[in-house]
């Protein structure tokens, strides 16, 4: 891992992710969040102080180790359940079959290398009961503004650690055998190529 990716990257994503605009969504993605939650992506923790009482306990992912000690300073002040961190990827999870009650993932599908294998793991943690949580930018419905998405991914992908503006999130959640119950989409601010979202919650089929 160069330079760029291992110190700046974290970086980045850590200011742009403590975006006030972003906080309504991470509201009402985790607003459903029960049980033995597992946070794909957890990055440096910004939702950790948002579940409710209803959580039991949060397993936090993420490949970079910087946005874990970022999490963990985090937990310090907000946290009042047990936590676990967890150093790796959403392709590989260390973790058992049905074991877990709720996956939340917040602008985190994006940037994936597998997405759909990541998917796959995450239906084969969740029981049978779980949820799938999710607040994530992808492909506009627009052809201008996809066509834009299109032109800039490869370059934002170099710059922004794999993140891909045209992934259609929808339709990857569904392919990877969700059942999708709940769906909102539509632009953060106007029709920007970056800011377009979805919202939801899935079950395993």
């Amino acid at each position: 891992m160069g330079l760029y990716q291992e110190r700046v990257v974290p970086w980045l994503t850590h200011l742009s992710m403590r975006n006030r605009d972003l906080l309504p969504y991470r509201r009402r993605a985790v607003a459903d969040a029960a049980g033995r939650v597992l946070e794909i992506g957890i990055g440096p923790g910004l939702n950790l102080p948002l579940y409710g009482d209803g959580v039991s306990a949060v397993l936090g992912l993420d490949p970079s180790p910087r946005l874990l000690a970022k999490a963990a300073e985090t937990t310090r002040a907000t946290m009042t359940r047990p936590l676990r961190l967890i150093e790796g990827t959403a392709e590989a999870l260390p973790l058992e079959d049905r074991s877990i009650d709720t996956v939340v993932t917040t602008w985190t599908l994006c940037s994936i290398s597998d997405v759909g294998r990541a998917l796959a793991e995450m239906r084969r943690v969740l029981r049978p009961s779980g949820r799938l949580l999710f607040v994530e930018h992808g492909r506009a419905p627009e052809p201008r503004v996809r066509w834009w998405q299109d032109t800039l991914t490869p370059a934002w992908e170099r710059l922004a650690g794999g993140c891909h503006l045209n992934r259609a999130i929808s339709e990857l959640i569904e392919s990877s055998g969700f059942h999708i119950e709940r769906l909102d989409t539509g632009y953060m601010h106007g029709r920007n190529p970056l800011a377009f979202m979805y919202e939801g919650r899935a079950q395993p089929r």
